[in-house]
């Protein structure tokens, strides 16, 4: 019996279902085939409709030899720094895309075109990737861009996707720690929004460390996406965390966990009320190019105040109280909803996103008026997605669920209805954060599969000693109910990704020979009368050697060259195959220098020659049947 006096007004009891504990020692389509049961009561299922209910669950998630799959997964890399590329449903990784680690195998933070796109950062080499963003035009998915924050070293970076290289990063100034990120969605991505995480003190040289200071703050950050240089910034109230936009154009939205601007865990959980902040984006640009703005810390950039002053709201921004510490922000793909997840409340606020003209017009005494639900869904609410059909899907941390719940019929509930608005809780393993469905921060959310990526894995596979991987679990939700299909482990805490249709994503097979990527390389040859397609040379500039050669399976056009110890040599080479799939590399033996060129791309990199002697080099990327022979010699002479 359930304790009815416990329950909230227009909460429900929830559905029966198996207890998490049962999962355990169990493969994933058994745990797919449990979760019916969660919905429909305890022995609903037979032995016969279990069996029935794996195979129906292992035909949909296997993608046979030469078969592609139907999504791009684009996983954030966490603490590694990179962005991962997998196949959904198959969930097998396809590649990995180095963005602010040092990666050996294609010489990222290692070649001279890299560390241009590093540019001053090039300094940190570790990254913190929590959300990876796809650009959109009207509300869908356009392909081109993918974004991705560095929480660590306070940097977005911005990767194309018909090559999947990182091409642009830029360090935001005047705040630290970028967590929240998200884009503009219509009519095109112009912006990406990007959350500054921590309350730090302006200037920040040492003047003052209290963070009750009116001149201590953090700022919503707007960039530009094409140019990836920074558009505005927006002072506010408190801390900031996750964020999203809207099907307009108009507004951004933020949580705040942090409205004490506390230091310690107690005080940040002081308030049973932090808030949302909503950015009225027009009316920001409209005081921007009215000159109405400051600059910070010696930064161009221009910058608003969107604190509340005496009480009193500012033009660019709205405050609406939620409870608690509240963490996610997901805006509902039907375009009506922002969501905000409680984390330490077991409820998330459904605030509607037509009534914000109203709020910002002063129409409302109370800004609470703008939520139209506050359900009660389990404790720990993190992250809520959506399947395009009016259900809501929500991760439960404490709980080690999901719980999939009707948003309208939650809204009937907030008004007193008795309606059961909960459909279902699945267990997963365990401690969830992210969840994302397919499509579901477009308009086009087709409500097929969903990806929860669970902080702790345990029992759920083979073990690794007292550092564990993570466990990425997939679930089939197409149907009514949700079916666990496939769990997948992952290392050093991945946070969140994006799927995106196969056929929304179009890549290049080879290089262009006048890609901007390598732009800067060519330059440098023109310079040198290099033509990289046929010359193989050694040009020596007093203490710097620059060796231009062609690489075309299997040999290098130079298999041998000569400096003096103590040059600074720079090594550039153009792969001129033709043929896909047919990359070479270059690696120098004992000298810390490796990298890739694909077909038709050029890649250099620089290192001195500290140590008399000879020095192999040869290709890392198996290219042909002789790959290795693929090889030449370094030959330096002593000073």
């Amino acid at each position: 019996m359930s304790d009815k006096k416990n329950q909230t007004p227009g909460s429900v009891e929830e559905p029966r279902g198996v207890s998490r504990r049962s999962f355990l020692g169990t493969g994933a389509v058994t745990g797919a085939v449990l979760a019916g049961a969660t919905a429909l009561g305890a022995g609903t299922f037979t032995r016969e409709s279990w069996a029935a209910a794996a195979k129906e669950a292992k035909s949909k998630v296997h993608v046979g030899p030469g078969e592609l799959d139907e999504y791009y997964g684009f996983w954030s890399g966490g603490h590694q720094g990179e962005v991962r590329v997998l196949g959904v449903p198959s969930m097998r990784e396809l590649m990995r895309i180095p963005v602010f680690n040092v990666d050996s195998a294609t010489g990222w933070g290692l070649t001279n075109e890299s560390k241009r796109i590093l540019g001053d950062s090039a300094k940190y080499q570790n990254g913190d990737c929590h959300h990876p963003h796809i650009s959109m035009t009207d509300g869908k998915y356009d392909g081109k861009y993918l974004f991705i924050n560095d929480k660590a070293n306070s940097r977005v970076a911005r990767i194309r996707l018909d090559i999947m290289k990182c091409d642009k990063i830029l360090t935001v100034p005047n705040v630290q720690a970028i967590h929240g990120l998200r884009l503009q969605k219509v009519p095109y991505t112009k912006y990406v929004f990007a959350n500054a995480e921590f309350v730090i003190p302006h200037p920040n040289d040492g003047h003052t460390f209290d963070l009750q200071d009116k001149n201590s703050f953090t700022m919503f950050n707007a960039i530009d996406a094409e140019k990836m240089e920074m558009a505005f910034q927006v002072i506010v109230d408190g801390n900031l965390d996750n964020s999203d936009a809207d099907y307009t154009g108009k507004y951004a939205a933020s949580t705040c966990y942090n409205s004490e601007k506390a230091y310690d865990l107690g005080g940040m959980m002081r308030n049973e009320r932090d808030w949302v902040v909503v950015f009225n984006i027009p009316r920001i640009e409209a005081a921007i190019k009215a000159g109405k703005f400051i600059n910070l810390d010696g930064s161009k950039v221009p910058v608003v105040d969107g604190r509340k002053t005496d009480g009193k709201d500012s033009e660019f921004t709205r405050y609406i109280p939620v409870p608690k510490n509240p963490h996610g922000l997901n805006t509902s793909s039907d375009g009506k909803y922002f969501i905000a997840n409680g984390k330490l409340s077991p409820t998330v606020s459904m605030i509607a996103i037509d009534r914000l003209d109203d709020l910002f017009a002063d129409r409302f005494k109370d800004p609470r008026e703008v939520i139209v639900a506050e359900p009660e869904l389990g404790l720990g609410p993190l992250h809520t997605t959506f399947d395009g059909r009016g259900n809501a899907y929500t991760t439960l941390f404490i709980d080690s669920q999901v719980v999939k719940w009707n948003m309208d019929e939650a809204i009937r509930a907030y008004k007193g209805e008795k309606v059961n608005y909960i459909k279902q809780k699945l267990d997963v393993q365990y401690q969830p954060g992210h969840n994302h469905a397919s499509l579901t921060e477009t308009s086009e959310a087709d409500g097929k599969w969903l990806v929860v990526l669970c902080k702790f894995s345990k029992d759920r596979f083979l073990p690794t000693g007292p550092l564990h991987p993570e466990n990425d679990q997939l679930i089939d939700i197409s149907g009514e109910e949700m079916k666990l299909v496939h769990d997948g482990p992952a290392f050093a805490e991945p946070h969140d990704c994006i799927l995106a249709r196969r056929d929304q994503i179009k890549t290049q097979k080879i290089w262009s020979r006048n890609d901007p990527f390598f732009a800067g390389t060519v330059e440098l040859a023109k310079k040198d009368g290099i033509n990289l397609e046929t010359d193989n040379k050694v040009i020596r500039d007093g203490n710097k050697v620059r060796v231009y050669m062609t690489s075309m399976a299997p040999a290098y056009g130079l298999t041998e060259f000569t400096v003096k110890q103590g040059n600074e040599v720079t090594v550039t080479i153009t792969n001129i195959d033709q043929i896909e799939d047919v990359s070479h590399g270059f690696v120098m033996t004992n000298h810390g220098a490796s990298m890739e060129i694909s077909p038709q791309q050029t890649s250099s990199i620089t290192f001195t020659a500290d140590k008399a002697g000879l020095h192999w080099y040869y290709c890392s990327w198996f290219c042909h049947a002789l790959h290795m022979e693929m090889v030449g010699r370094m030959l330096v002479e002593k000073a």
